[in-house]
């Protein structure tokens, strides 16, 4: 039997704290799925599009991860695939208490065997988020070393200089 797992985010942009979390996940299953979630609220600096080609590069050489993304209920997502999990990365309390709520409310609408499972971000990605990569590179600046591929770096500086 083949364990499939998903990890959903919005990966605007997607940043080696995911990336790490992700390659965690891949070694616990034989397959991970990369949910990108659709949030209509959210304008976002990418496409979905853009976002699924980017994360599409990264993993390339891993035909065990593929993206896909949705909106909507999560359990909608999740209930009618073959997933045997739901995996959410960890930074900081706060991260735990916003997603041990969520796990529970979902553990009542997913189908029986889906599980929620956390990885903790390891202490040097605790502080790496989308939002402060896009915040500093939206006013010029460069992010440290370690939290976004260059290639994605690049890609948003480009967005941003096409933003104006």
């Amino acid at each position: 039997m083949i364990r499939r797992a998903l990890i959903t985010g919005s990966f605007d942009p997607i940043t080696y704290g995911h990336i790490d979390i992700i390659n965690r996940a891949a070694s616990m299953f034989d397959e991970l799925v990369i949910g990108i979630i659709k949030n209509p609220r959210k304008g976002g600096l990418f496409t979905i599009e853009e976002r699924t080609e980017m994360i599409e590069d990264l993993f390339k050489d891993r035909p065990e991860i593929s993206v896909d993304s949705f909106q909507g209920l999560l359990a909608d997502y999740v209930n009618p695939r073959d997933l045997c999990a739901v995996v959410r990365g960890l930074r900081t309390e706060k991260d735990f208490a916003y997603e041990i709520e969520m796990a529970q409310v979902n553990q009542q609408l997913f189908r029986e065997g889906v599980e929620s499972v956390f990885l903790m971000a390891r202490p040097e990605y605790s502080i790496v988020s989308s939002s402060n990569v896009r915040e500093i590179v939206s006013v010029g600046g460069t992010p440290p070393e370690g939290m976004v591929p260059d290639k994605i770096l690049q890609k948003m500086k480009e967005k941003y200089a096409q933003k104006g």
